[in-house]
């Protein structure tokens, strides 16, 4: 019988971290392959971190295996290796359904094929969920290297209005400020402080003046950015940067207690407890929907039309309510598929646990390992073989490795944990959701639909709406028989 073995890290990161390709994962493929029977086996070895290679290299292997009628399964290391996206998860499932292959997952002590039922395919689906949510959550390098730069005082993104990103050097960015978009910041940071504009005065002002078409979004979002003087805020947190300022720390205070001040201002509707405010957009010109009572005691949706008059209809807030009761009775999973979920759970953690535990012991050896060599160049430098600038120099070095490390047991240990607790967290509002928003108060509506819900837009009396990851999945499954045959059925909607 043949076998294609199927090896993957798809950045150095994995490589070096406990799934080498070389030293973990094709010595055990090879050895399982040899155990099995498997006479003869095709590897298939992923190592780009280029995400279309790696996608040009994941269908050059199922178009094979389909070709190939000898080929009798695909060994693999964890589900985790083989499954980087549910629409990987929907081509495995193709083949063992539709071309007779058994797919190995060697880790995981798992063996799946077309005759697969009930618990097997239970921990199919369920690793699959858990492999990119997992996965998802331990790629955290652009985020360190997100950090480094803010406690260094340099912006990690794209520059703000007004600035623009510039190549130093071959390993130097920076930002600069950009006219004439600096001095228009400037001018809106003017005005606004003096209290005699509006920010829908300060758009038509800035069309009349500069000829520049601005949002009363986007006046906004500069008017709130503490960039401009100085201060660069990222995940809700405050750090000071190094590039040149468009404004004074006092001119943007002024303009914040402004905007504070106008917040307060008493107006026709100031306070009514307007459920969906904010939350929708209309699907013609983009423009918020907003509410507005008539006769006293009805709330009625509409578009502001901001972008142009057209002809936007007006929808009850008690018909928007059942819209989004249907939309969250649709992701109702039964209560028995939830607690085999839950169980299946529970029991791949203990997988996970031995992993964690491997990849921690694997961190501390090698942070050690920096700490010994300090202590004998300290012992060198006082023997005088090596002089202090060396010495400095390799220490800094491995300090930095040995923060390096940190970081990453930190965040191993944060992400497995929450991990379980989103996954669990989502099974439960999946099992409820409806009887949930039905009875939360407005505020706990709100944070139910900012959960589950993404671009929510108003078309007349449609609303339009995408789930939010994991949610989309269970919402295109519930409609199966079993939740055992989630595979199945995304397969049928992509594939089928």
């Amino acid at each position: 019988m043949k076998a294609v073995i199927l090896a993957r890290v798809s950045t150095l990161r994995q490589e070096k971290e406990g799934l080498s390709l070389q030293d973990i994962q094709l010595p055990m493929l090879r050895e399982y392959a040899k155990e099995k029977g498997f006479n003869k086996t095709i590897e298939y070895v992923f190592s780009e971190s280029a995400d279309y290679k790696i996608r040009r290299k994941f269908k050059e292997m199922l178009d094979f295996v389909k070709a190939n009628d000898d080929v009798k399964a695909i060994i693999a290391y964890r589900v985790d290796r083989i499954t980087r996206n549910y629409r990987d998860a929907v081509a495995i499932d193709e083949l063992r359904l539709d071309y007779d292959k058994e797919i190995h997952f060697v880790y995981d002590r798992l063996v799946i094929d077309k005759n697969s039922v009930g618990r097997d395919i239970t921990d199919w689906d369920t690793k699959v969920y858990l492999a990119k949510q997992y996965l998802n959550r331990l790629k955290e390098d652009s985020k360190i290297t997100a950090q480094r730069k803010l406690e260094n005082g340099e912006w990690p993104g794209k520059a703000p209005f007004g600035y623009r990103n510039v190549d130093i050097d071959k390993n130097k960015k920076w930002i600069e400020i950009e006219q004439p978009e600096a001095e228009i910041v400037k001018k809106i940071f003017e005005w606004y402080s003096t209290k005699s504009y509006s920010m829908l005065e300060i758009r038509n002002k800035l069309v009349e003046i500069f000829n520049l078409k601005c949002t009363k979004s986007k006046v906004d979002q500069i008017l709130r950015n503490p960039f401009y003087h100085g201060t660069m805020l990222y995940d809700g947190q405050l750090y000071p940067h190094k590039y040149d300022r468009i404004v004074s720390k006092e001119l943007f205070d002024a303009v914040q207690e402004v905007k504070a001040g106008h917040n307060k201002k008493k107006f026709k509707y100031a306070g009514l407890p307007y459920l969906y405010r904010g939350l929708i957009r209309c699907s013609v010109c983009g423009c918020m929907i907003t509410p507005e009572k008539k006769k006293g005691q009805y709330v009625y949706y509409h578009c502001t039309q901001y972008q142009g008059k057209h002809d936007a209809k007006w929808l009850n807030e008690n018909t928007l309510t059942q819209r989004f009761l249907d939309i969250f009775g649709q992701i109702k999973l039964p209560q028995e598929a939830v607690d085999e979920i839950t169980k299946s759970l529970k029991e791949s953690h203990e997988d996970k646990k031995h992993f964690q535990k491997d990849l921690h012991e694997r961190y501390q050896t090698e942070y050690q390992k920096y700490e010994t060599r300090i202590e004998r160049m300290y012992e060198d430098m006082l023997d005088r073989s090596i002089t202090n600038s060396f010495y400095e120099k390799k220490r800094k070095e491995y300090r930095t490795k040995q923060e390096s490390l940190e970081r990453k047991m930190s965040n191993t240990r944060e992400a497995d944990e929450t991990y379980y607790i989103n996954a669990n967290y989502v099974l439960n509002l999946a099992s409820r959701a409806r009887e949930l928003f039905e009875s939360s108060e407005p505020e706990q509506k709100r944070v139910l639909i900012n959960t589950a819900l993404q671009n929510l837009s108003l078309d007349d009396e449609n609303l339009h709406y995408d789930w939010i990851k994991s949610f989309d999945t269970i919402a295109e499954s519930v409609n199966s028989s079993s939740w055992l045959y989630i595979a199945e059925d995304v397969r049928k909607c992509y594939v089928g």
